[in-house]
């Protein structure tokens, strides 16, 4: 009798959870497929706006990227480069936060700097680090998830960056393992967008838990599906761009995402105070 009372008492706290999370979520928008190519427009816009904050910051993650493959070369780990390169899409809405700040900073006509971003970003620093971690977490499955796919193909081979690029591209297991590792990282980037897309911009902008800023990427990627899938496409073509350039490209693509993420969001969840769509 007891355990039934128990059953039903756990019962009830979820959905008064999820109630609680409903009620606070903002109204969303459905946008037309070819918005992302406006959010773009209007990142480049913020881009000439402060270029010096833009160029600054998008020099700061490419000078990392340098530091890290130089790491993996001195610690003959260069097996690695190409999974963490495939993962920086997953932490890349979390790299791409003061951008938001900048972004909104200049929306309200207020002067920008990386440094006032910052201190900005400091007021939310709790839901936001809540919010990294989550995103921290994909990144290390996906790691693991490599280095065990690698495993089954290639078992322990190779060790250095000659080798690593022969066994892998030249090799008869090159194509399955190609394939087996582009569809697990899509379906974790997926996941990632998903739960991302809206969360962190809103993490910024409004005083709200990190289950509600979630449910609200949710439900705007799920309402706008093929706008989000075409702005996914963008978003692993331009990253992919700056990494293909050995770095030198994130210095103009990562703040341009960076800027276009924040008009995303801004398009699609309605502003505070503002009806919603039907409502």
């Amino acid at each position: 009798m007891t355990g039934h009372s128990n059953t039903k008492s756990g019962r009830r706290s979820e959905g008064d959870t999820g109630s609680a999370i409903a009620s606070a979520m903002p109204g969303i928008r459905s946008v037309e497929i070819d918005r992302p190519w406006f959010w773009l427009e209007a990142g480049w816009r913020d881009f000439l706006r402060a270029p010096g904050v833009s160029i600054a910051y998008g020099g700061v993650f490419s000078l990392v990227g340098y530091l890290l493959t130089y790491g993996l070369y001195a610690g003959d780990m260069l097996s690695l480069a190409m999974p963490l390169a495939a993962g920086f899409t997953l932490v890349g809405p979390l790299a791409a936060v003061g951008l938001y700040q900048v972004s909104r900073r200049l929306e309200q006509g207020n002067p920008v700097s990386i440094r006032i971003a910052l201190r900005d970003i400091a007021a939310h620093i709790g839901t936001v680090s809540a919010m990294g971690l989550v995103l921290l977490l994909f990144l290390l499955a996906w790691i693991r998830l490599a280095l065990l796919i690698f495993a089954i193909f290639f078992g322990g081979r190779p060790a250095n960056l000659q080798d690593f690029v022969g066994t892998v591209f030249f090799a008869p297991e090159s194509l399955p393992f190609v394939v087996t590792g582009i569809a697990i990282g899509a379906v974790l980037a997926g996941v990632v967008f998903t739960i991302s897309v809206v969360s962190l911009p809103m993490l910024l902008d409004r005083d709200v838990g990190v289950a509600v800023a979630i449910a609200t990427s949710v439900a705007a990627v799920t309402r706008n599906i093929r706008a989000m899938a075409l702005w996914a496409a963008l978003i692993v073509v331009f990253t992919a761009a700056g990494l293909a350039t050995l770095y030198i490209g994130l210095v103009i693509c990562l703040p341009l995402i960076g800027y276009a993420s924040w008009h995303a969001y801004r398009d699609v969840v309605i502003p505070e105070g503002e009806a919603s769509e039907g409502g």
